[in-house]
């Protein structure tokens, strides 16, 4: 899956979507929702929140239009997330103790469009606070969903985290952003 370069990152070329008032609503609770479940270490309730062939994905460069094309910070299918969350709650993960704290704001919610796939394209502004080991950290930028249909609900088909300092050097990333 890492390597399945017809994973369609893009979103440009969308179609228009109209989504009505009550829909919006339930998408903005959709993200709030899975920031909360982050920000509570509840983990298998997060995957749970994605397609099985689902991507994290946080570029390194400003604008970077391919994981394929160049070095990324994330580039996560289901196994990894699977991984880093394991090692997250490992009782001997010496790293998270005590373990990470954070706290997200999610708004500025946008529907862009539909892509090529049929996945709702919704993008995000976000600020989070992160506490680990008696150090705050200050992350901030948007975030874009590709949202598949479940339902009355949908699941996570790619999660592109795009940090304003994106290419600056920084701490280890220990929970998701």
């Amino acid at each position: 899956m890492l390597l399945d370069l017809e994973f369609d990152v893009s979103t440009d070329q969308l179609a228009p979507a109209d989504v009505p008032a009550e829909a919006y609503h339930r998408i903005a609770q959709f993200l709030y929702r899975e920031a909360r479940l982050l920000d509570e270490r509840r983990y298998d309730d997060w995957q749970s929140l994605w397609t099985e062939d689902g991507m994290y994905w946080m570029p390194r460069e400003p604008g970077q239009a391919s994981p394929y094309d160049h070095i990324s910070l994330f580039w996560e299918d289901r196994m990894l997330r699977d991984v880093r969350i394991r090692r997250l709650e490992h009782p001997r993960n010496w790293s998270q103790q005590p373990p990470t704290r954070s706290v997200r704001l999610v708004g500025g919610v946008q529907i862009e469009g539909v892509d090529a796939g049929g996945n709702l394209v919704v993008h995000s502004a976000f600020q989070m606070t992160e506490w680990r080991k008696r150090q705050p950290r200050q992350l901030a930028g948007r975030y874009t969903h590709k949202l598949a249909a479940d339902g009355d609900s949908w699941r996570i088909r790619m999660k592109r985290v795009d940090l304003v300092n994106c290419d600056d050097a920084h701490d280890v990333f220990e929970v998701f952003v």
